[in-house]
């Protein structure tokens, strides 16, 4: 018989039946949660595995993603920046047709309609687009981001955020406040006119700002608020409030109107998710940077449209994996419940793609405030992303857990080994065109988009023993 100078540790792994067998013995096992991958996926994560490229591939993006430098450079029209024409709009997701487009989308494209002068009201606006007389776009597909219903029209000015590593540049649009909103498909009067005092006024002083001081940080701000108890998603707070610490003297010098300064300070200090709208565009830049690497199995976008939830892929190119989007649980404001919301919008879980948002819900537990669940679950959906993810951000850290990286850049053939899906933290829109928000919460991707692109990227997997290839972005 041996002796033990200690009592044994036990492991179990997968089914609770041992682990709870050993623990009605006095016993204190150590359960390691393990789950087989997705059923009829193991034969494409085998080719990919067998595939030569992957690691070095997916090493690549993921790095080029953390070592992006998004900045603030300028804020432009649409029309300039995106070369949108009076009738081409933009919207989040994946594509969409009017036919099929969720309501939010619906009233927000109505609204940008009656903002540019197409249609008097919503039901000219509806005919028109019925008719074909607007075109559609992802806003994916022209280097911009859109929160939520994510319209975008020639005439609304965008921030300019540029790479600082590489010259790469993402786009979207200035954040509107919460509640009655276009983002949120809302379309009365207020929203129009709070549409063109954003126009006029606020973005003007704010492009005459950022030429005046030049380019303002975005990671660097990112980081610090990450520390403060944002996590750059729906909570917002103290990173508005560093931004605009850092803009404020060069407002006051721009040369601006007096009063419209102090309109400007206002409504960003009133905003707590003034900075949303950059943080998006940031981790739009940072993604870019690590697409089209063939092999890459890492996640560049994650976004959805009211209607499907879709993701694309490095390895992949410019193809869609969709599903339907889902509903989202979470908390909803005084007279709203469930019957009232749409289903799961917008281009902002670009934030969780880039290591942020519900990835680093572990940096803010105060969100849970605002959607839903405890403290514990903001650590424990942290934690668990670092099971799907390719490395931890060198920038971006969790307090809480020693300074550790945020997780970052979503593995597809992890998720589908795992079974573990992104956490997502998000807005909930209204149901119907006009609503404006309704509430937040969390939301949980379909498990298929990322079934699908394992499978896309294994029938462009290399012949098994053969050296990496180029591969074209089309290809």
């Amino acid at each position: 018989m041996i002796e033990l100078d200690e009592s044994p540790t036990m492991v179990t792994v997968g089914a609770s039946l041992f682990a709870d067998a050993l623990s009605a013995q006095v016993a204190s096992p150590l359960q390691v949660q393990w789950a087989p991958p997705v059923p009829g996926s193991d034969a494409d994560l085998a080719v990919i595995a067998a595939d030569g490229r992957t690691h070095a591939a997916s090493a690549e993006s993921v790095r080029r993603l953390t070592a992006a430098s998004p900045r603030w450079v300028d804020v432009v029209p649409a029309r300039e920046a995106l070369g949108l024409g009076p009738r081409e709009f933009l919207h989040a997701g994946p594509p969409v047709a009017w036919a099929d487009a969720s309501g939010p989308i619906r009233g927000a494209l109505a609204g940008a309609m009656i903002y540019e002068g197409l249609a008097e009201n919503f039901e000219e606006a509806g005919r028109i687009a019925a008719q074909g007389g607007i075109s559609l776009e992802p806003c994916h597909s022209r280097s911009a981001v859109g929160p939520m219903a994510g319209v975008v029209s020639a005439s609304m000015p965008v921030s300019v955020i540029e790479d600082e590593e590489n010259g790469r540049r993402a786009y979207c649009t200035l954040n509107e406040g919460l509640g009655k909103v276009l983002r949120y498909g809302a379309y009365s009067p207020e929203v129009i006119d709070r549409l063109r005092w954003l126009e006029r006024v606020l973005a003007p002083l704010l492009g005459a700002t950022l030429r005046k001081r030049g380019p303002v940080d975005v990671r660097s701000l990112i980081a610090q608020a990450l520390q403060m108890g944002d996590e750059c998603h729906n909570r917002n707070r103290a990173a508005t409030s560093l931004l605009l610490r850092e803009i404020t003297p060069d407002m006051l010098e721009s040369g601006a109107r007096s009063e419209d300064i102090v309109a400007a300070f206002r409504f960003i200090n009133g905003n707590d998710h003034f900075f949303l709208n950059l943080s998006m565009p940031a981790g739009k830049v940072a993604a870019d940077a690590g697409r089209d690497i063939p092999g890459s199995t890492m996640v560049v976008a994650m976004a959805r449209n009211g209607t499907e939830f879709g993701i694309q892929v490095s390895g992949t190119g410019d193809e869609w994996f969709t599903a339907p989007a889902p509903p989202v649980k979470g908390l909803y404001f005084p007279g709203f419940g469930p019957e009232d919301a749409g289903l799961d919008i917008g281009d902002s879980t670009i934030t969780e793609t880039t290591g942020i948002g519900g990835f680093a819900m572990a940096t803010a537990p105060a969100i849970v405030l605002f959607v839903g669940g405890d403290v514990s679950d903001a650590l424990e959906n942290t934690l668990r992303m670092y099971e799907i993810t390719l490395a931890e951000h060198p920038f971006y850290k969790v307090p809480i857990l020693g300074f550790r990286g945020t997780p970052t850049g979503i593995d597809a053939t992890l998720v589908v080994r795992s079974g573990v899906l992104p956490a997502v933290n998000t807005g909930i829109a209204g149901r119907e065109p006009g609503v404006g928000q309704v509430g937040a919460g969390l939301v949980v991707p379909p498990m298929s988009v990322f079934v699908d692109a394992a499978r896309a990227l294994a029938r462009r997997a290399a012949p098994q023993g053969a050296p990496g290839r180029s591969e074209s972005r089309n290809q």
